[in-house]
């Protein structure tokens, strides 16, 4: 989610409410502190969720593909992980006797929550399945198991399903669907598993929207709630009647951890604007961004920002251009009033690259009877790419809260863990912890990806908790 997307979104936003757009106030802009990112990783001068994921959660820079693991570890060489694994502000929060949670649009397992749980040569060994023979021999494990076994985890909400339950297991929403069956090849049904594991607790499994209404916060103890095979459906093409929003996911969430009195930490991802944005859809990725939105403002709303740190960030960004002279008020998803200068006209958003390249007869489409507005009309591109890549430049972080001036200016992704457990008093340094009138703080995290920390030191003398977020 760069910055031209949080933009175009902000139009949306308010192009959906019957305004012209620009000057819509969004959750995110309320926030009184602002700094960036350098997203690079080890290996890449351009770097995939993983790496940034590892960056800005586990506090440490590495190489493409990998998540949970430094620099020593390389993309797919399973020998080459022992001894490398790196843990994550989720787990520095548990730790610390904090309740912590994931929500995310994506798959469970997918690369920016598996950052904050796992430790993989690959980000794409989902399942045993996916695990080559080599990695197996030499003691590796899959993603969907190390969500179970690495750290002790309150709230799991998002999708998933297919790389929990044993290889042909029909899901329970597409039983006709063969890609929707199960994945794996070692005969264990994850979900089962956990279920045992939480054998003396209130722990609830829902997959679907009745089953997640009816969860009471209140008196539960540990939830996972799975809503699709794989990834959730985009926002303009949920089914609210079988799949919750990522505000109804944040809220129950927050309802859950918050009854823990030592504080919790929250990790929340619009993992489906990234994917968005890799298929060319600016409609769908700024839904997904108007989404996200709202939920950072439903955490704020459920939250006490004199207790609470939140953190909006990215975690990359996309070639993604916002670009023309449009009127006020022209539709963010139409086209430029000026046309080019082989008398077509274009978009004003579009991609340097992407799936959305197109020549006929050596020229542009003519697209002055094509719609651009509907959900699926794929942007066009510059460069002829299967996917749209993602793109360079710094991120924006977003923050308020306690010690939300820390990650104002120019900083390194791998920072952002950092300064995040320094606010809440985790991690392995607590020296300036240790002042007479100073507690422990709680974290809730949420993240804005491609998806909710902040302060000064007079909080201290105040917080019986402290509460981050992070929003991506």
């Amino acid at each position: 989610m760069g910055i031209t997307t949080y933009t175009a979104a902000r139009i949306l936003k308010g192009q959906l409410q019957n305004q012209t757009g620009e000057e819509t106030v969004m959750t995110m802009d309320t926030f009184p502190n602002v700094g960036l990112a350098k997203t690079y990783s080890v290996d890449f001068q351009i770097s995939d969720s993983a790496a940034t994921a590892t960056a800005y959660l586990c506090g440490v820079k590495t190489n493409l593909n990998t998540v949970g693991v430094n620099a020593g570890a390389r993309n797919r060489v399973c020998k080459s992980q022992k001894g490398n694994e790196v843990t994550s502000i989720l787990k520095w929060a548990k730790d610390a006797g904090k309740s912590v949670g994931i929500v995310t649009t994506t798959r469970v397992q997918h690369a920016t929550p598996a950052a904050s749980y796992a430790h993989s040569a690959s980000r794409k060994w989902y399942s045993d399945a996916d695990l080559p023979e080599s990695a197996k021999k030499n003691g590796c494990t899959d993603i969907a198991s190390q969500l179970l076994n690495n750290t002790d985890i309150d709230v799991i909400i998002g999708g998933g399903r297919k790389y929990m339950t044993p290889r042909g297991t029909k899901d329970p929403e597409y039983p006709l669907d063969f890609s929707s069956r199960g994945k794996r090849r070692d005969g264990r049904n994850l979900i089962n598993d956990w279920q045992r594991m939480k054998a003396g607790k209130v722990a609830r499994y829902v997959w679907n929207r009745t089953d997640f209404d009816a969860v009471d916060p209140e008196t539960t103890d540990y939830l996972m709630a799975l809503f699709e095979p794989g990834d959730l459906r985009f926002e303009v093409e949920r089914d609210p009647k079988m799949d919750p929003s990522i505000v109804e996911m944040t809220e129950k969430a927050v309802r859950i951890l918050q009854k823990n009195p030592k504080g919790f930490f929250l990790l929340v991802e619009g993992g489906r604007i990234d994917q968005a944005h890799h298929a060319g859809w600016a409609s769908m990725a700024l839904h997904e961004t108007v989404a996200l939105d709202y939920a950072i403002a439903k955490g704020l709303e459920l939250t006490n920002e004199e207790e609470t740190l939140t953190v909006v960030m990215a975690d990359h960004s996309h070639p993604f251009t916002f670009n023309g002279y449009p009127f006020r008020g022209n539709s963010i998803l139409g086209k430029s009033p000026l046309w080019a200068s082989d008398v077509l006209p274009y978009t004003t958003l579009m991609y340097g690259n992407g799936p959305g390249y197109k020549l006929i007869n050596g020229s542009r489409p003519d697209l002055r009877k094509v719609n651009t507005k509907t959900k699926d009309y794929v942007q066009h591109s510059a460069v002829p790419t299967e996917s749209a890549t993602h793109s360079g430049e710094d991120v924006v972080v977003l923050t308020r809260g306690p010690m939300g001036h820390l990650f104002q200016g120019v900083q390194e992704q791998n920072f952002i863990a950092h300064a995040m457990a320094y606010a809440a008093c985790v991690g392995t340094d607590l020296t300036h912890c240790k002042e007479p009138f100073q507690t422990s703080p709680s974290l809730t995290y949420t993240t804005l990806s491609n998806g909710g920390a902040h302060g000064s030191a007079f909080w201290f003398s105040t917080l019986l908790t402290l509460s981050l977020t992070l929003l991506m």
